[in-house]
């Protein structure tokens, strides 16, 4: 039975909108998408599984081009746009995936592009969105600094402002990730961990999963060093979050959208936070059993499982890998031990220690 079907016999009409965006505009998506992207994997790895405890099921969104799911919904965007509003130009805030994904989309649609970047933002990042066609500005120290200055600048120009998590064509882009794990699960899950960052990604996946697997418990992870969606969530107090440097800077936002809340609220059944050694640990992971690099952001799915591993025993577990896009000398340092706390990094290199064998034992 198709998709298509699936929801139609499962959930009447009316229950098939969260906010702007309604299930059968990601149905929509992922056949205008089939044009020009390849489903993601979804792998398996025993050593994945018994690290958990679990069976776990991993989505490898790091294989999309550009590294990220990102471009699902700048690629949907452009193609959802006319030929007025192509004209128009876009304008975004980005702190990388999200502003790469837009100037790779508008690039192959001939449509101007400027990307706000926080000052003292990654050079590497703003480098790869430069060379994709986009106009790179700096300002403001964060990302919701940057927004305001891309909303002002759209204004002056005439230009389309396009908020990487408030726009419904990029929500339905990005959802297209659960239709695809839907199709490529032989069995239903149990549980599924969605990192959570402007909570677009959540939000869509959820709309999906709550249709099509109602039974399936839906966790969002985010970074504690970014913890304000987490926070509103649980409290349901909107208020402004410090964002601390963080390995996850995808998932960096101080001020939680009131509507992006009340919308995880409805699909999603928890929240819960991530420290930086635990997202260190998940990327670790990561490359020493499915042999993939996974970015902080992307990575933050795995460490909430791997956080929650004693409550997943004999579960049929999904984790989605967002992003992996992490820098060589990042992945190095945390490889190594090195972008630990002092008392957790002389744990580590204990523990590398002593499992090492120096061929004399038994001499």
């Amino acid at each position: 039975m198709t998709i298509e079907m699936q929801v139609s016999q499962a959930t009447p009409m009316t229950d098939r909108r969260l906010g702007d965006v309604h299930f059968d505009d990601i149905v929509a998506a992922r056949r205008l998408l089939a044009k020009s992207l390849t489903p993601t994997p979804l792998v398996t790895h025993p050593l994945l599984s018994q690290r958990l405890g679990a069976e776990v099921h991993v989505k490898l969104e790091n294989t999309v081009p550009l590294g990220s799911f990102k471009l699902r919904g700048g690629l949907h965007l452009l193609a959802s746009l006319g030929a007025a509003e192509r004209k128009r130009g876009l304008v975004t805030a980005t702190r990388g995936n999200h502003g790469q994904s837009l100037a790779c989309a508008a690039q192959r649609y001939g449509v101007r592009c400027a990307v706000f970047v926080p000052v003292g933002n990654n050079p590497d990042k703003n480098a790869a969105i430069s060379a994709l066609g986009a106009t790179v500005r700096a300002a403001g120290e964060d990302f919701d600094a940057a927004w305001a200055a891309a909303v002002e600048y759209a204004a002056q120009e005439g230009m389309i402002a396009v908020h990487p998590s408030r726009e419904p064509k990029l929500m339905a882009g990005y959802a297209t990730v659960a239709l695809e794990m839907l199709d490529q699960a032989a069995q239903p899950l149990d549980t599924l961990f969605v990192p959570v960052g402007g909570g677009s990604l959540a939000a869509g996946m959820g709309l999906v999963y709550n249709a099509l697997s109602p039974h399936t418990r839906l966790i969002g992870v985010q970074s504690a060093a970014a913890p304000a969606l987490a926070r509103a969530w649980q409290t349901g107090e909107m208020r402004e979050y410090p964002v601390a440097e963080s390995l996850a800077d995808g998932l960096a936002t101080r001020v939680p959208a009131p509507e992006t809340v009340a919308i995880l609220r409805e699909v999603l059944d928890d929240i819960i936070e991530v420290s930086e050694a635990q997202i260190a640990d998940a990327i670790r992971c990561f490359a020493e059993t499915l042999h993939q690099m996974a970015e902080g952001a992307g990575a933050a799915a795995l460490a909430g499982a791997m956080r929650m591993h004693r409550r997943l025993a004999g579960e049929r577990v999904g984790v989605v890998l967002s992003g992996g896009n992490i820098t060589s000398q990042q992945l190095s340092h945390i490889l190594h031990g090195e972008l630990l706390p002092r008392e957790e990094r002389s744990a580590f290199l204990a523990a590398q220690l002593s499992d090492m064998d120096y061929g004399l034992r038994g001499t």
